[in-house]
């Protein structure tokens, strides 16, 4: 299996495909993160609020893959935002996770109201500066938010892990992330399984044999996208990761997948979430 790397403007990379811990219980947690590691993910997203990071943790150690071979994410919750706050999570995350560092680390929410996600991105630059980070990002952030840290802080994010799926495309946010040089990856890029009957997934799939699942996981591929599925079923995150050798969509597939968007939402707004 081929695994993409996708280059970050820090000279560091994150591998195209990764596993989602979302709502994996702490108790499962160890043994889908070896699974997906035997599967060959070698990209592993967490995040503090999740409430499994110490499964995560040692289901990575129970992976046997080497370290310096992982690329692992947790996040800032919006409870923690603050300079000082923010660097007691981090280690807190690190100290469940049993790493000395991370390879990424995000604000998960930009929690506007709360206006403190420049300081919080200020305890993330530091962070990476002591080495307990090897790249820092956000997660469902605006252009205008992360415009704001660079014009504050003089450091851009790397990543920007948004809701993208055939129901949010949000082609408009990745055109501008790209712009700045900035990453974007897609969580619920499935979007809960909603699109699975509509007619530009049931044709692609009838045509490259791929599962309406695996259309969806194609699409976010070919747009260039970083994609975190998850699963707790052993077949189907290697099938999910399996996509990565399969058929091309064509053109006129990717536009019709796109086109089924209508800014339905699985996930909240960032704008209102707090």
């Amino acid at each position: 299996m081929t695994q993409p790397r996708l280059p970050f403007h820090d000279g560091h990379s994150i591998p195209q495909f990764g596993f989602g811990l979302w709502q994996v219980p702490e108790e499962g947690a160890p043994g889908a993160v070896a699974a997906a590691a035997a599967a060959g993910y070698r990209l592993f997203d967490g995040a503090a609020i999740y409430g499994n990071e110490a499964g995560m943790g040692q289901g990575l150690r129970d992976s046997g893959v080497p370290r310096d071979d992982l690329f692992v994410t947790t996040k800032v919750w919006n409870t923690a935002q603050g300079f000082d706050s923010t660097l007691r999570a981090a280690e807190a995350s690190l100290e469940r996770l049993g790493l000395d560092h991370v390879d990424l680390l995000l604000i998960h929410w930009p929690c506007p109201r709360k206006a403190l996600f420049v300081e919080t991105w200020r305890a993330l630059i530091r962070l990476r500066d002591e080495g307990r980070v090897t790249s820092i990002g956000v997660s469902n952030f605006n252009a205008a938010q992360i415009d704001r840290l660079t014009e504050e802080t003089g450091v851009t994010p790397v990543l920007n892990q948004v809701e993208i799926n055939p129901r949010n495309p949000q082609p408009d946010l990745q055109a501008r992330m790209t712009a700045r040089g900035i990453v974007t990856q897609s969580w619920t890029p499935l979007g809960n399984g909603l699109s699975f009957d509509a007619a530009p997934v049931r044709a692609a799939a009838a045509r490259t044999g791929l599962t309406p699942a695996g259309v969806i996981l194609r699409w976010h591929v070919q747009r260039g996208l970083s994609v975190i599925p998850r699963s707790t079923d052993p077949g189907r995150i290697a099938a999910n990761v399996a996509v990565l050798d399969g058929p091309d969509l064509t053109g006129a597939e990717m536009a019709a997948i796109t086109a089924l968007g209508t800014g339905e939402r699985c996930g909240p707004h960032p704008d209102d979430f707090e």
